[in-house]
């Protein structure tokens, strides 16, 4: 028997409301988005016009197709300035054209509904699908083009961030190295896992190097030790996270020793985050006897600027190789350079036996994987995209960075507060902080870590 779609019983999140995050949004922070878009593809225009002048005389073939490239981003330079002004009059947000890619009838319905609620407009219109739609509509702007089809204009933003992450990845390659010597002591011993595990939810959390002080040139002596530091630097930092549910999540974690169980990672953003989202995979997979599998689920095109796409995992991995991806720097030793290839080639080749694979390349992975690029709650999972709540409800573990859903499987949400919507939060301290004046909830200063265990779904 088929479920109804579960129905808020109040008004979805919108800008209609001048003190929120999200009126901020599309006055301040989507206009910015749109304009390094337009910023970025002038630059390209600029540099192919050279080398389209450049080449006349040797390639008249490729200078042509600069030529006509050129051409082409210039239209959707318009197309984008266009839409970054409707966007600031409170333009009706127009259908997605068909551009041959997946969700259009989709974005287009809800987008009909919307009309006929009088709430089709960038001021009116539910915050969720807004900034959905944002994004499905810019790759529509590109899949339109012959030259352009499937480009993506975060790409350049995502490596230079990533670029300016070396020194924190170099430290972090040499703490796991420095685990290998202990990994057999290390997977019959959980009090000891425990506080490790504790440092990799930090550091996933966060995504800081320098909240991996307390692993930095760990020893085989030291790991005693940390079993007590480790406690005094989570009661340190505990006054920011505001939901602490890391004593839940790794009691259950102890139950599923040495069943093969795989681990699902709902990915968030590429760079440094992507970084360490493989950091605790390696870590929970090589150093504990609860993970056998780990599947990374990404978005299937540009999303929110630096979500994960197919491409960025991949990449990740050949940058990560690369003796010239980072940029050089003094205080990196060369051993730090050895400890990282070892342990990317370690996840390269876990990525070849499948002990970590894309989703996009299991059974069916593409389709569960649109259900990520679309406009719709997740809380509407197994109604929208059964095939993907079936899969999830067969995982030990499913990390989310967003705020925790309740499901048919067990999940470990790791968030840091950077919009309005904050689940889990104990009135009296929301007050509190509310009273305090701070700006807790969009900042990213404050963060939650939330464990809900999976419940079975009649």
């Amino acid at each position: 028997m088929k479920r109804e779609m579960f129905q808020a019983p109040y008004p979805p999140y919108d800008p209609t409301d001048t003190s929120g995050f999200s009126y901020d949004t599309v006055v301040k922070r989507w206009p910015v988005i749109l304009t390094n878009i337009i910023d970025h593809v002038h630059r390209l225009l600029h540099d192919m016009t050279l080398e389209a002048q450049q080449i006349r005389d040797l390639d008249l073939s490729r200078a042509e197709e600069l030529s006509k490239k050129t051409k082409e981003g210039q239209e959707i330079i318009s197309e984008i300035s266009r839409l970054k002004y409707r966007m600031a009059r409170d333009h009706e947000l127009e259908n997605i054209p068909q551009d041959g890619d997946i969700l259009v009838a989709e974005y287009n319905a809800e987008l009909d509904s919307l009309k006929q609620a009088s709430c089709n407009t960038w001021f009116s219109a539910p915050w969720l699908y807004a900034e959905c739609y944002l994004y499905r509509l810019i790759r529509a702007h590109f899949n339109q083009r012959t030259y352009w089809r499937g480009f993506d204009p975060f790409s350049t933003q995502k490596e230079d961030m990533f670029k300016n992450s070396g020194a924190a990845i170099y430290q972090i390659a040499t703490t796991l190295h420095e685990l290998e010597s202990e990994k057999d002591k290390l997977q019959g011993d959980p009090d000891k896992l425990e506080v490790l595990f504790k440092e990799m939810i930090q550091m996933c959390l966060w995504g800081n190097a320098t909240d991996l002080s307390l692993l930095t040139h760990l020893s085989p002596s030291d790991i005693e030790h940390l079993q007590t530091v480790g406690k005094e630097a989570q009661e340190a930092r505990s006054d920011f996270i505001l939901k602490d549910d890391q004593g839940a999540v790794w009691s259950y974690i102890k139950t599923l020793a040495n069943q093969g169980k795989r681990l699902d990672f709902v990915l968030d953003n590429a760079g440094f985050e992507l970084f360490t989202d493989f950091v605790f995979a390696d870590f929970l997979v090589t150093y504990t006897p609860y993970f056998s599998q780990v599947v990374f689920h990404p978005k299937l095109f540009p999303w929110f600027v630096s979500d994960v796409t197919p491409a960025d995992f991949t990449n990740t991995i050949s940058s990560l190789l690369s003796s010239t991806f980072f940029p050089p720097n003094s205080t990196t030793s060369p051993d730090s350079v050895a400890h990282l290839q070892q342990m990317v080639t370690r996840w390269k080749n876990y990525i070849e036996k499948g002990i970590f694979t894309l989703a996009t390349d299991i059974s069916n992975g593409q389709k569960m994987t649109e259900f990520w690029n679309g406009p719709w709650p997740y809380w509407n999972m197994n109604e929208l995209a059964p095939e993907l709540g079936q899969w999830l409800s067969g995982s030990g573990l499913v990390i989310f960075k967003v705020s925790p859903l309740a499901g048919s499987f067990p999940l470990l949400s790791l968030r840091t507060n950077k919009a309005d919507v904050a689940v889990g939060i104990d009135e009296k301290v929301a007050e509190n902080l509310d009273n305090k004046g701070e700006k807790w909830r969009v900042s990213g200063k404050y963060a939650l870590v939330s464990f809900l265990p999976g419940r079975i779904i009649q």
